[in-house]
């Protein structure tokens, strides 16, 4: 069994990736939180379905079989991970969309940096 990450630690995992690709702001601290419980609750039911023996289905009191219900939340918690993903600009598709603002130096900000090379 391997030990999860918390979610302090995939927030801080979350913010320094953003910061990598160019494209975090303090201001979306509340959705990376969001995000970051949604990908503990993914690792930890995840974990519990693998202990379980991945059960994928369960039968209901007419004989039928159904799917678990440990894989439908497995399956919205993917959806809703995806659906940050996007909004935190955290997997290739969205970044194509976005334009990464990089901070410009004025020019005499550049001439004294190059001074000191």
């Amino acid at each position: 069994m391997t030990k999860l990450p918390s979610k302090e630690t995939i927030k801080r995992r979350t913010i320094s990736d953003m910061k990598e690709l160019g494209v975090h702001k303090s201001q979306y601290n509340r959705l990376v939180d969001i995000y970051s419980e949604l990908v503990f609750q993914y690792l930890k039911l995840n974990q519990e379905f693998e202990e379980g023996g991945y059960e994928y289905e369960t039968y209901t009191a007419a004989g039928g079989a159904k799917k678990s219900p440990i894989v439908a939340t497995l399956e919205s918690l993917r959806k809703d991970i995806l659906a940050y993903s996007d909004r935190l600009c955290l997997n290739p598709k969205s970044m194509d969309a976005v334009t990464v603002e990089k901070e410009q130096k004025s020019s005499l900000a550049s001439i004294l940096n190059n001074l000191n090379d």
